[in-house]
Parts: C-alpha cells; sequence; structure tokens
C-alpha cells in the first residue's frame, strides 16, 4: 500500500472518534440495489469499522480486512461476533463467494493493476460491488476560506485527487469511471446520499486530525495549521458529509482478465 495509507495507525483512536459513522440509508440503498438478501461480505480497509458495524447490525457476516496492526486493534473493539477482522491487505486476498465486496473510503489506496479482476473473484455469480464514501466539507463559504486560508501556507489542498483523474464536474466519478470500462461488471450506478452534520470546532479539528493530509506534514508545522485553523473556527461549524456510493453487478458473462484501467 503507498505509505500515505499506512498513517492512519498512528491516530486509530482519533479515527474511531471523529470519523463520522454511515447512515442506515446507506444499506438500504446496498440492498436494494442487490435485489436479493446479502448474507456475506467482504471489506476491505476496514479501518475501526465505520462501515463494518452498519453491515454487521443488519445481519450480515462480515469478513473486515485492514493492514495497519493499530487500526485493526481498533476495529476488534467495536464489531460484533458476526465480524472477522483479519490483518491484510487487498492485495493479499485471492479468492471468495461473497454476495458484496464493499470499500469505505479505502478503495482508492489500492493498486490499479488488476484491482477488478480481483475484485470479481472474491464474489459470488450474483455478487455486488459498493463503494462509498466523501470528505467532509465546511457548508459555510465565509468559514470555508477562512480556514483554506489558514491551511494555504502549509497545503495548497487537503483533498485526494481522484485516482484516473475525473475531473470534479463529470457526470460519473471514480471509481464508477474504472467499473463502466470493465467487462467483469454492468449495470453501474452512482448516487449521493446527503448529509448535514453539526460539529464543534473541537470535533472538526478532530477530524481534520485523521486527514491523510494532515498526516503527512511533520509534527511541528501540523500542529501550527492547526492551530492557525482553530483561530478562525467558530464555536461549532455545519459540514456537508454527503456519501458518495458507486454500485456495480458482477457481469454473468466469462470475460478474459482485464487491463489496467488507469491505462485506457
Amino acid at each position: 500500500m503507498p505509505v500515505r495509507a499506512l498513517t492512519f495507525g498512528t491516530v486509530a483512536e482519533a479515527y474511531e472518534r471523529y470519523r463520522p459513522d454511515y447512515p442506515q440509508p446507506l444499506y438500504d440503498l446496498i440492498t436494494g440495489y442487490a435485489g436479493h438478501p446479502i448474507r456475506t461480505a467482504v471489506e476491505i480497509g476496514a479501518g475501526t469499522g465505520k462501515a463494518t458495524r452498519l453491515l454487521a447490525a443488519n445481519g450480515v457476516t462480515v469478513t473486515a480486512t485492514e493492514p495497519d496492526p493499530a487500526m485493526l486493534t481498533e476495529l476488534r473493539r467495536h464489531v460484533p461476533p458476526n465480524v472477522t477482522a483479519t490483518r491484510a491487505a487487498f492485495e493479499d486476498l485471492t479468492t471468495g463467494d461473497y454476495d458484496l465486496f464493499y470499500a469505505a473510503a479505502a478503495l482508492h489506496w489500492t493498486k490499479p493493476d488488476g484491482r477488478w479482476q480481483r475484485v470479481a473473484s472474491l464474489l459470488a455469480p450474483d455478487g455486488v460491488v459498493a463503494v462509498f464514501g466523501g470528505p467532509l466539507q465546511l457548508t459555510d463559504a465565509g468559514v470555508e476560506r477562512a480556514v483554506r486560508s489558514a491551511r494555504a501556507p502549509f497545503l495548497e489542498s487537503d483533498d485526494f485527487p481522484s485516482p484516473d483523474g475525473t475531473g470534479p464536474d463529470a457526470a460519473m466519478q471514480w471509481p464508477g469511471t474504472e467499473l463502466e470500462r470493465s467487462p467483469l461488471f454492468t449495470d453501474v450506478r452512482q448516487h449521493v446520499i446527503e448529509r448535514r452534520v453539526t460539529m464543534t470546532a473541537e470535533g472538526f479539528l478532530g477530524h481534520l486530525s485523521t486527514v491523510s493530509a494532515y498526516l503527512e506534514l511533520a509534527p511541528a508545522p501540523r500542529a501550527e495549521v492547526f492551530r492557525r485553523i482553530a483561530d478562525v473556527l467558530p464555536e461549532t461549524v455545519e459540514v456537508t458529509a454527503d456519501v458518495f456510493v458507486h454500485l456495480a453487478r458482477r457481469s454473468s458473462e466469462k470475460q478474459p482478465a482485464e487491463s489496467n484501467p488507469t491505462e485506457r
């Protein structure tokens, strides 16, 4: 995995505390799309189990994989008995027969070469894919500008760029773009579950402390950028926490192994 992907273990407890949970409508969307019961699922990059708990609470038997030992320890503290938490990277997985493959804010850390061939190999013939996540963004434009200005000497942006270069205004966003190009999947759909969340300034800074762009900074500049952001925040902030969801079905036709989708 990229080095940037392995920074989260240093803030595993903060990740659990400050990252928002996933809402029930997400599960309803996935099962409605599948059109059949989802009994088993495999998750990659499970983190501390924010998405894991949603699936498990709805009766799904989940194999949750996580490569970082500190994150895995936190994951095991918070999941119920119908979850098997295993230390593994996506690239360590081989084959399976799961009803669902899913990734919550994790797929962009995986290697693109053979990505969808590996996903397909983990699914039952009628299995489905769900990839979801989304950044927290300040709703108030004035507060957002103030935070951007405070951050500017240290980071131009704290976003993660699209892995395949898809622009933010494109009708279909990544990874839907890759799924549409893959012969291994069909019926690709994109949905947005809208959410607005009110957070304290401390909670918002806590969330930023789990964002990889800040984790890559050295300790001194990281502390300084958080101090400057804290100076411009009101006591509470409203954030847009929309969940972007991409769904697809494993193709029923036998297909040859795909090439690297980012090279097309």
